[in-house]
């Protein structure tokens, strides 16, 4: 339980009551935040999975042609450029991959095999898939390390700063209730006190 710092006075008691019901109107929000991040950081990881068997099916691809790839100029292909957007994903900014561009460098197609335009397709599936999976695994360790901070601060808020609130608070109505029955106890008794000083007086006269 967190150490919350309070005097016993209602103007401490009306500090700690703002800042306990801050706390409970902001939770349900970072708990809202925290499911859909837990769902996002799912999808990733499908995602991920996904692009992992189709990189592995591409492999086996290119493998069925291996003996051929000594023939291959490979430096006929190029990524030529990389088109990115933003996107928020539970309030969290996140790189989303729109386009790869490949640039094709001219080749002869009378003096090279006529397999050589499936193998630069295949080369451009491959690529585009590696950089797709590389961007999905980028997202997912954001999403990751996002939820890991939500999640930190729901349990913030759950196991420590609401019950330390609401223990201090517990605290200074307790004293303030006590000091309030103690006062009507002394006026009690300096009312009896006072009447039997009364009560002798007038016997006296």
């Amino acid at each position: 339980m967190t150490m919350i710092k309070f005097q016993y006075n209602k103007t401490s008691l009306q500090q700690l009551e703002k800042q306990l019901n801050m706390r409970m109107r902001i939770l349900p929000t970072i708990k809202n935040k925290e499911s859909a991040l837990r769902m996002e950081v799912k999808h990733s990881r499908d995602e991920i999975n996904r692009l992992d068997l189709l990189l592995e099916q591409q492999i086996n691809n290119y493998d069925d042609i291996s003996a051929l790839w000594n023939e291959f100029d490979t430096s006929l292909l190029n990524v030529k450029d990389v088109e990115l957007n933003v996107r928020k994903i539970a309030g969290v900014r996140i790189p989303v991959l729109e386009k790869v561009e490949f640039e094709i460098h001219p080749y002869s197609i009378f003096n090279n095999p006529k397999w050589y335009w499936d193998g630069i397709i295949l080369l451009q599936e491959l690529a585009e898939t590696g950089i797709r999976k590389e961007f999905a695994q980028r997202k997912l360790d954001l999403l990751e390390y996002a939820r890991k901070k939500t999640t930190q601060k729901v349990n913030l808020f759950e196991k420590v700063q609401i019950p330390g609130y609401e223990d201090a608070v517990r605290k200074i109505k307790r004293f303030m209730e006590d000091e309030e029955n103690l006062s009507k106890s002394s006026q009690k008794i300096m009312k009896t006190l006072q009447g039997r000083k009364e009560k002798i007086r007038e016997e006296s006269l």
